[in-house]
């Protein structure tokens, strides 16, 4: 319909356009702008006339298209498997797969040979993975209050890398494979930083984190981006590890043999955060921020919290966050997280990056398009052990899930407001022994501050217009006292209206110059 109706303005245009030349003398070059081309009053009105006609039309032509983006019918009709594909000209929105996963580690230390393949759901293909990890090193007063360890996060990162992408060369990484004492492979001293550096400079460039002209895009079309000039992009100027280690773009496609490249990670304590993306859309990442609010002891100490990544691709915000809330399972505990959350929405501030005075990319986590929290939030059922553990032995979730704290809570109007969850058919993802399908509160002999009320801790929730939730499952890995939780979402995003470049007679300007590019960054 859009498509329609933007080529019926189209040829309207050219009417009025071939009608206003017979009047104008042919004295000036292309490279003029439109203001100087038509030096009368009827020609201008007879543009603005026009420039209201296509307007009007572009508007109309997405609400349709949104409505139908929105309609459940349009939902149930899209193929999942050819999403991401490329998009006529006319089209504006995009849809895309994002898979989100949530792990507390229990500050185990993998080895070199766990393989996270089913964990990643890597078969699937999603087109990006955004992955959040909790206590990837136990929360003692060393890695609280002295030195952050950052040698498992580089562990977690090559095996990511390494399920996403393949084997690699641990060498040339900064690993050094050794075979241990039991015959498992493990790492010697990686470095997080070279790891880091590594998987998102392979083969190429870096772009300052600012990076609203697209280097692909400038090269092939010597176009710009509409928010920022040219004059505040240098090709030259690229910046150093020290200057954007919290905001690395990737612009380089790796290698032929990479399906996936690293956007961002970042670790404070025991939450670490990474975002990885096929490496072929790397290019239309930008304003990559990230904001890490401390939550623990005292409310200022790592050991709990969140880290916040806030970034754009094509024209659309989106803004995940992997959270750490307050533990415990006392009546009152709940309040506590409430809380955090409150105060994690109020404190986190993304810097301002952007070189251009008019941006509008947001500084709160609400104010983005798209946005994922998934993490250890902690939330307990309201049970007793006895009662909680005849509810699980049944296999009864919906009659446990309507004691779970967090549902209380948010239906309470207490937290979360206005977010959404996939409803859960899974069994609680917390806490098992060790290695072990049993909880702790099923009779296993532990000290008595270590039982727990099996609880669904780990969650992920969205916030947003746009976003479908296409599972909702748990991963059955023993490695830790937590299960990991995976969703996969398909979102809507905003793509520029560039379409095919055409000259409308002696004009120089472009049909995508006369429609506005639809843009969520500007009201």
């Amino acid at each position: 319909m859009f498509h329609d109706s933007f080529c019926l303005h189209y040829h309207s245009f050219q009417f009025y356009n071939n009608y206003s030349l017979l009047q104008m003398d042919n004295e000036f070059e292309d490279t003029q702008a439109v203001s100087d081309m038509i030096p009368s009053n009827q020609q201008r009105k007879k543009q603005s006339f026009i420039w209201k006609v296509l307007t009007m039309g572009e508007r109309n032509g997405r609400t349709m298209e949104r409505g139908s983006i929105d309609s459940h019918e349009a939902l149930s009709d899209l193929s999942i498997q050819n999403q991401g594909s490329v998009m006529s000209s006319c089209e504006a929105v995009q849809n895309f797969r994002v898979f989100a996963a949530t792990w507390n580690v229990g500050g185990q230390c993998p080895s070199g040979n766990l393989d996270l393949s089913d964990f990643l759901q890597v078969q699937n293909e999603p087109d990006m993975y955004v992955l959040g990890f909790q206590e990837i090193v136990p929360l003692n007063a060393g890695n609280v209050l002295v030195l952050e360890d950052n040698e498992p996060a580089a562990k977690w990162l090559a095996l990511i890398n390494q399920s996403l992408n393949g084997p690699s060369d641990f060498t040339s990484n900064g690993l050094k494979p050794t075979a241990s004492f039991n015959g498992s492979l493990f790492f010697q001293k990686p470095s997080l930083k070279k790891i880091k550096k590594t998987f998102k400079k392979l083969n190429g460039k870096r772009l300052k984190s600012c990076n609203c002209v697209l280097e692909m895009e400038r090269k092939a079309a010597k176009d710009f981006c509409f928010r920022c000039q040219e004059s505040n992009f240098n090709l030259d100027d690229s910046s150093t590890e020290e200057e954007d280690d919290n905001f690395p773009i990737s612009v380089a496609l790796a290698t032929n043999q990479m399906k996936y490249s690293l956007v961002t990670c970042k670790q404070m304590v025991g939450i670490f955060v990474s975002v990885w993306m096929k490496k072929e859309l790397i290019q239309y990442v930008g304003h990559l921020r990230i904001c890490s609010t401390s939550r623990g002891i005292m409310g200022c100490l790592g050991n709990k919290g969140c880290i916040s990544v806030s970034m754009s691709f094509y024209q659309t915000s989106f803004c995940f966050i992997c959270s750490h809330l307050a533990s415990g399972e006392k009546e009152g505990d709940e309040l506590r997280r409430n809380l955090d959350v409150i105060e994690i929405l109020k404190n986190t501030q993304f810097p301002k990056i952007c070189k251009n005075q008019y941006s509008r990319m947001p500084d709160k986590i609400l104010d983005h398009d798209r946005i994922i929290w998934f993490g250890d939030l902690n939330y307990r059922i309201s049970l007793s052990r006895d009662d909680a553990k005849r509810l699980v032995e049944m296999k009864d979730w919906p009659s446990l899930f309507n004691k779970d704290q967090l549902k209380m809570e948010r239906e309470a109007g207490r937290v979360f407001k206005g977010w959404k969850e996939g409803k859960i058919y899974f069994a609680p993802t917390y806490k098992y022994a060790f290695n072990s399908d049993t909880y702790y509160a099923e009779g296993v002999k532990v000290s008595k501050n270590k039982r727990r009320t099996p609880a669904w801790c780990d969650r992920i929730l969205w916030h947003g217009r746009g976003i479908q939730q296409l599972s909702y499952v748990r991963k059955e890995f023993k490695f830790s006292d937590h299960r990991p939780v995976c969703s996969t979402f398909l979102v809507e995003v905003e793509v520029m209206f560039r379409g095919q470049k055409k000259k409308l007679s002696n004009f120089n300007f472009q049909i995508h110059d006369l429609v506005p590019t639809r843009s969520s960054y500007y009201s």
